[in-house]
């Protein structure tokens, strides 16, 4: 089968504008068929703020009211997006900008509430997932970038965690395509003191993964928490569900981060 690189860019990566154009550089540099998807999050929060409306979250997930799904729908889907497609473009990569709802790519379900109501958050419907969309496209030579915005096919639009949109489209296009699944931020990988770039993990293991959540009752701390949880869930259900590679680590040494010589490995045992 065909290489392909999935590659999800967030973190600070994406406020920098500077940052975000080398990491850009690097991407469209690439010979491999290739689609990438984007976050956000922390420039829709400030512009959330700056309107007046706060940003709620649990274990890392944002929590999606009216507002806020006005507020991401217009900076996922509009402000980032077409900054990123506008400099790729400029790079001689031919991209094409997408949201879930485009070609009905991504359909998904309004989260049921249960213990927390998170509001416009879509659960992907991941049988549903338009790749042959996608086959065309990357058949057409042209490079998808995907914002998480999604829709439930009865006109209401969801916010979906683009860690989750990545990991899907990987699993999906993993039957005809050979996939490399790279969660691509400011990070080293993932770290046994997220203050120390030096502790990056190698090679994490579920097994390792589960003890390091875990709450230590002496510092009532663990050491994978937040934000990082959603993005190992997803890595570890790609790699059961048929992706090649999965790897977390540095936006900025694509080349070595896609080659696994650094970052961290997600192996599935």
């Amino acid at each position: 089968m065909e290489q392909l690189i999935i590659i999800k860019i967030g973190g600070s990566i994406i406020d920098d504008d500077a940052n975000l154009n080398l990491f850009l550089k690097s991407f469209a540099a690439l010979k491999a068929n290739k689609i990438l998807i984007h976050g956000g999050g922390k420039i829709a929060t400030k512009i959330a703020t700056d309107l007046g409306i706060v940003s709620n979250y649990n274990n890392g997930r944002r929590i999606t009211d009216t507002a806020t799904l006005d507020v991401v729908t217009m900076v996922y889907a509009g402000l980032i997006n077409k900054k990123i497609i506008a400099t790729l473009q400029g790079l001689g990569c031919n991209a094409l900008g997408l949201t879930g709802a485009d070609a009905n790519l991504i359909p998904a379900n309004k989260r049921p509430v249960q213990d927390i109501d998170f509001g416009f958050v879509g659960d992907l419907i991941t049988d549903k997932i338009n790749t042959h969309f996608l086959q065309q496209q990357i058949a057409n030579k042209y490079t998808c970038v995907i914002a998480p915005i999604t829709h439930n096919n009865n006109g209401q639009l969801l916010n979906t965690n683009a860690d989750t949109v990545a990991q899907s489209i990987a699993v999906s296009l993993s039957k005809t395509f050979d996939v490399s699944l790279v969660y691509a931020f400011e990070k080293a990988g993932v770290l046994l003191n997220v203050n120390d770039d030096s502790s990056v993990i190698k090679q994490l293991t579920l097994n390792k993964y589960n003890t390091l959540k875990q709450t230590n009752p002496a510092t009532n701390t663990a050491v994978i928490a937040a934000g990082m949880i959603p993005k190992l869930d997803n890595a570890f259900e790609a790699i059961q569900l048929g992706v090649k590679k999965v790897i977390i680590g540095n936006a900025l040494d694509l080349n070595q981060l896609i080659k696994g010589t650094i970052g961290t490995t997600i192996i599935y045992e």
